[in-house]
């Protein structure tokens, strides 16, 4: 069908999509109209922030990973793991309450929108309490699985918290899942599941040579460094947490008029006191002999500023960003975490491995590429000179 592009014999006069997505020009019955400076200004700054958010996200994860790994197997004084993840969540808070700051525009507009939503909503700050503890407690069983596992095999069996995390989308939420997002799920699982067994394989050679030829040098301590059974365990448990508390977070989020950073406010005051209590009944005898920040340099520091940092990329990356974009930038971390551990750990990648990391790749990006087609899209197309328009439903 021939068309012209003025007047009313256009095609695309009068084409209107309801999707909400901002373009430079948009069409009307007398042809394109320009859009206002401000609106394209609005979109440059989004688009700006969301290429800042992916470029911090990717490194930042890889880095974290590999320096979490470093210095809970390098040759120093042993810091309290949950004396970082409290730290963290101080951080955190801290960065979150500044942002508010800014965005009420001075002290009065702050602590009247904290009072309106701490105060005044008490049971909303209970709600918030359930995903706060479990992330305290993950963040507890990440040093612990990173402690007994490789930064590589970590990064790549900890993508399991996909998984936990559809299945908890599907049950708590009702989403649906593509068909492509169900076989990247079964090539997740396969992935990790390759890996797993080669790693297995690999911890029962190591304890069977150790066991018929002990190193006499060796301490017992470091002879009984690392167990892969409770890394394994620790990081299976920290990726149903992260699943559960995650879709738990997206419900609240959904089911309240708070900003993503006042969600991040009360999940951090929660966390400060869940943590300062996981720090006195589990480390407490510890820290009372040793000191609170016994063990802290600036390596240390940096992977608490990583830490409080993560949680608040992720939140700028799925506001100004996607998931496809979001499947990117942790397809990325994975392999500069597995490029980075042959370097600096040493790091034996064989076929096998990089099979099973592939497949999580593939996975990650599919999962991310094809999200289902959500009931109730729709698209409103009104053909020139006709005022009424016709549906077009998504299946």
């Amino acid at each position: 069908m021939t068309q012209k592009l003025s007047g009313t014999e256009t095609g695309l006069g009068d084409v209107k999509m309801a999707v909400g997505v901002a373009t430079p020009a948009k069409m009307e019955a007398g042809g394109l109209v320009q859009v206002n400076k401000p609106d394209v200004d609005v979109q440059s700054s989004h688009r700006w922030m969301k290429l800042l958010s992916l470029l911090l996200l990717t490194p930042q994860y890889a880095v974290l990973i590999l320096l979490m790994r470093y210095v809970r197997t390098r040759n120093a004084p042993m810091f309290v793991t949950s004396t970082t993840v409290l730290m963290a969540e101080v951080f955190k808070t801290l960065t979150c309450l500044v942002i508010i700051f800014i965005q009420q525009k001075g002290p009065k507009g702050c602590f009247s929108h904290l009072y309106e939503f701490l105060i005044c909503r008490p049971w909303d700050f209970v709600k918030v309490c359930v995903p706060s503890m479990l992330f305290v407690v993950q963040n507890n069983l990440v040093f612990v699985a990173i402690s007994n596992l490789d930064a590589a095999t970590f990064q790549v069996t900890y993508q399991l918290k996909i998984l936990t995390t559809a299945i908890f989308s599907v049950v708590l939420l009702g989403k649906r899942l593509s068909v492509s997002q169900w076989v990247a799920l079964l090539l997740l699982f396969a992935g990790v599941s390759i890996i797993q067994v080669k790693q297995a394989m690999a911890s029962s050679v190591v304890k069977a040579t150790t066991a018929s030829s002990p190193t006499p040098e060796a301490k017992p301590s470091e002879q009984n460094e690392q167990n892969y059974f409770t890394g394994m365990v620790a990081v299976l448990v920290c990726c149903c947490l992260s699943g559960f508390a995650s879709v738990f977070f997206e419900l609240l989020l959904k089911g309240g008029k708070q900003t993503v950073w006042m969600r991040n406010v009360q999940l951090g005051l929660s966390g400060i006191v869940l943590g300062a209590l996981a720090c006195v009944v589990h480390d407490g005898r510890k820290i009372a002999n040793q000191g609170f920040f016994y063990g802290y340099d600036g390596l240390v520091w940096t992977v608490v500023s990583l830490q409080s940092l993560g949680g608040l990329l992720v939140a700028a990356v799925m506001k100004y960003a996607d998931n496809i974009l979001k499947g990117f930038s942790t397809a990325g971390s994975i392999l500069l975490s597995c490029v980075a551990s042959v370097y600096i750990f040493d790091f034996k990648m064989d076929d096998i491995f990089i099979i099973g990391m592939s497949s999580v790749l593939v996975a990650v990006y599919l999962y991310s590429s094809y999200p289902p087609i959500q009931p109730g899209t729709e698209m409103e197309v009104q053909p020139p000179g006709n005022k009424s328009s016709g549906k077009l439903l998504s299946r």
